[in-house]
């Protein structure tokens, strides 16, 4: 199925976006997330649309060709979400698909306008409290060192350097066993390279408790009433599948779903599979 593209001019300036499905569809928003941009997803998205679904995939702040300037504090990218909800979907609640970043808005965005998300699936990040609690752990710290490294002045450069290997290698670990095909390799490491150092910035900001970025962590303190799904691949090289018990994070509908045999782009892995688990939890 091939999607076309679309762009909204919002408050911020104006984001681009995948877009595919009838329109009388279901609208399914799909949040993107790091290294990652809409167009690896297109086997996934086109799944979802044989579903019934009307999606819209957007380039999210910070990646190219969508603005690429900050603030990168999570209120104003979910303020983004909301916005573009608000412009697609006037009127008629939505539901979200968010994958690593774009599942931490998610769960943000089901906090701070719950009228507007009909119901949610989160891939493979947990709630943003639960993985912070995470991190305590040693498996954990090890699989993050990445954010570390994004903390320090030219790490810009560090992941830029010879064609995006940084990139690669994060992609090789947390996912192993796949491999994306090289046009939609060479489409990324486009996009990534036009968009750097802004995709790093959300991890400045989110390892800051004192900014922004803490005050909207500390608003996830809200338990979600939406209908949430979280899968999470058995086998994710860059985040521990979810051990702790967090369901009192949820007041709403919720499951928590470990996949065996597939890493942290698990919907890349196994677009028609995840496709159908997303789509029966949707319906």
């Amino acid at each position: 199925m091939e999607l076309d593209r679309e762009t909204f001019d919002l408050s911020h300036g104006t984001f681009h976006a995948l877009a595919g499905g009838g329109p009388a569809g279901r609208p399914l928003l799909y949040l993107h997330g790091f290294p990652d941009h809409p167009p690896t997803a297109t086997p996934f998205l086109a799944e979802l649309c044989g579903h019934g679904h009307r999606v819209l995939a957007p380039w999210l702040r910070g990646y190219a060709p969508s603005p690429t300037r900050g603030p990168f504090d999570p209120d104003k990218l979910v303020g983004d979400v909301i916005e573009l909800i608000d412009r697609w979907s006037p009127g008629r609640a939505v539901d979200i698909v968010g994958h690593d970043w774009g599942a931490g808005h998610t769960y943000l965005a089901c906090v701070a306008a719950p009228d507007r998300i009909a119901r949610a699936v989160t891939l493979a990040v947990p709630h943003w409290l639960t993985f912070l609690r995470q991190l305590r752990r040693p498996a954990q710290l090890r699989r993050s060192w990445y954010m570390a490294l994004f903390q320090l002045p030219g790490a810009g450069w560090v992941v830029a350097a010879r064609d995006l290997a940084l990139v690669d290698l994060l992609w090789r670990r947390w996912s192993p066993g796949f491999t994306l095909d090289p046009a939609r390799r060479a489409e990324l490491h486009g996009c990534l390279a036009t968009s750097l150092p802004a995709p790093i910035k959300y991890y400045r900001q989110m390892l800051r408790p004192y900014t922004a970025a803490g005050a909207s962590l500390r608003r996830l303190r809200q338990p979600i009433a939406t209908p949430l799904l979280q899968l999470h691949g058995a086998d994710d090289g860059c985040v521990l599948p979810p051990s702790l018990d967090d369901g009192r994070r949820f007041t709403g509908p919720h499951e928590l779903n470990i996949v065996p045999g597939l890493g942290h782009f698990l919907h890349l892995e196994a677009p028609e599979a995840i496709a159908e688990r997303v789509a029966t939890w949707l319906r």
